[in-house]
């Protein structure tokens, strides 16, 4: 098992924990990792997009001009896509870009993540993270004293509006909950900071 040192919000070291080799210490599927991260990103997409085909732009119904005699090429109808105010040819419509990965695969992604932040020495595991009110200041301070990068994801075992609040005006910071972290926030933040309690939901749910 790896043993990392446990932090207060100090930044000094109180403490050591083990972490679960099936969970933060398994060969690290690359595949299954940019798998889940392009289910994401496409699960995130609105697919609103729309533009008008020759069918549906207004206008049309007689030649722009005479077939013959002119000199420049036959024209049928002004809605088509080479004037100006046309149609468009294959016009995105709005189509929805959601589809469902294997859960087996994402949790294999998830580990994979996890494990990685370890092997990186990129997570930061703190005895507590608690706050008396939402102070943007004094959470920086915390960052700060156990040297989180800028790009930092919190990981939470349960709702601290506190925490939240404070971390929320922070470029780059972002807080989560054990039960709705994903790859792409884990992989796409450099430091990885997570509660001793968190460390324990986080086992108990991917054990």
């Amino acid at each position: 098992m790896a043993k990392v040192n446990v932090l207060n919000m100090a930044g000094e070291a109180v403490g050591e924990i083990e972490l679960k080799d099936d969970i933060f210490g398994i060969e690290i599927n690359e595949y299954a990792v940019l798998e889940v991260v392009k289910n994401y990103l496409a699960n995130q997409r609105q697919g609103t997009q729309s533009a008008k085909t020759r069918s549906e732009v207004k206008g049309g119904g007689k030649k722009p001009y005479r077939q013959k005699g002119t000199g420049r090429a036959r024209q049928g109808s002004r809605r088509a896509p080479n004037h100006v105010g046309g149609g468009i040819v294959f016009a995105p419509k709005p189509r929805d870009y959601r589809y469902t990965i294997n859960k087996k695969v994402r949790r294999l992604a998830m580990k994979s993540a996890l494990s990685s932040k370890v092997a990186e020495k990129e997570i930061i595991v703190l005895d507590a993270l608690t706050m008396e009110q939402p102070k943007t200041k004094e959470m920086i301070k915390v960052l700060g004293a156990v040297n989180a990068q800028k790009k930092a994801l919190i990981v939470l075992p349960e709702k601290d509006v506190n925490v939240i609040k404070s971390a929320s005006n922070i470029p780059g910071v972002k807080t989560t909950l054990v039960g709705e972290m994903n790859v792409y926030d884990i992989v796409n933040h450099t430091s990885f900071i997570v509660t001793k309690d968190a460390v324990s939901k986080i086992e108990e749910v991917y054990v």
